[in-house]
């Protein structure tokens, strides 16, 4: 039997200045759940969503999160951080196995624009194996908006998607329902952790590859402890959830060609009339011709009906 122990652990987690914390509840995961084989908390959870707080790889967090894995004997993915490389700014998942080394590192592709201005998109793909268990894929938050980039996960084999997450919006149900749906069509394990406290509003889920419902948590602190059994996922591909739809194989098999997709160019040109992606402002509504003929910078009315 192939299987996962994995611990997502949703912080209550302060503005910055999250390290000890993260180093606090990762040693007690260990303690308390000895058969775990990784840990993986939010996106952004350490130091928080500030630029200026960037560090070059390999830099002195790294180390303690490097440290912090061979105490453990756990695999560990720290969320993400603001990582600086020349010019740049990237949103970067590091991925330290047992004995501390970066196995991986992941670069956010889609950065939440046009909020998260000033972040350097990634171009890489990552999945990483762990011996006598499986394949695992990394993507952050708002990748998983993007169904393209989660199917070429799965298609690089991925049976567990790890998504730390950072959302503190009023659009956390909307994610949820998208990351159900990339577990179902992907035949998966979807495991979108998000941050509490300061940072998010929690509601951190677990999905199955058959889109089933693992965990769904709270508001606040949570640690959600689970033993992912892999083999699952290689029988849903094979055989469908409960003997329905083969949705990675008729995929493959399919001849149906996706002009939109072959080229950055294709998509550019058809989606043009969208405009800029650029903030948003206060819409302004123009005064209407009566309104405007009866002076538009009036004194406002009170009608008072007994």
């Amino acid at each position: 039997m192939a299987s996962l122990g994995v611990a997502a652990l949703q912080l209550a987690a302060g503005s910055t200045g999250n390290l000890e914390l993260v180093e606090r509840e990762v040693r007690a995961v260990a303690k308390r759940f000895p058969w775990l084989d990784l840990v993986v908390i939010g996106e952004l959870a350490i130091h928080g969503a500030s630029l200026d707080l960037a560090e070059p790889a390999g830099g002195e967090t790294e180390q303690r999160l490097a440290a912090l894995a061979v105490e453990t004997g756990l695999w560990l993915v720290p969320g993400s951080l603001y990582e600086r490389r020349d010019d740049a700014i990237f949103n970067t998942t590091p991925v330290f196995n047992p004995s501390g080394k970066v196995v991986a590192r992941y670069d956010k592709m889609f950065p939440f624009l046009p909020y998260e201005a000033g972040v350097e998109p990634g171009r890489d793909y990552v999945v990483f194996d762990i011996p006598g268990a499986g394949r695992v894929g990394i993507a952050i938050c708002y990748d998983m908006w993007f169904p393209e980039m989660i199917r070429t996960l799965a298609g690089m084999g991925a049976e567990v998607i790890l998504l730390p997450t950072m959302t503190n919006t009023i659009d956390r149900d909307v994610e949820l329902s998208i990351a159900r749906a990339n577990a179902a069509i992907n035949q998966c394990y979807f495991v979108d952790v998000n941050l509490a406290g300061d940072l998010g509003v929690g509601r951190s889920a677990v999905y199955g590859p058959g889109g089933d419902v693992i965990c769904e948590t709270g508001a606040g602190r949570e640690v959600i402890a689970l033993d992912l059994d892999l083999d699952q996922v290689s029988r849903l591909r094979d055989r469908g959830w409960q003997g329905l739809g083969q949705v990675l194989k008729s995929f493959r098999d399919s001849d149906v060609r996706f002009p939109l997709h072959e080229t950055a160019g294709a998509r550019r040109q058809v989606m043009q009339a969208m405009g800029p992606l650029e903030m948003p402002e206060k819409e302004r509504k123009e005064p209407t011709e009566d309104a405007a003929g009866e002076g538009a910078d009036r004194k406002p009315r009170l009608t008072i009906i007994d």
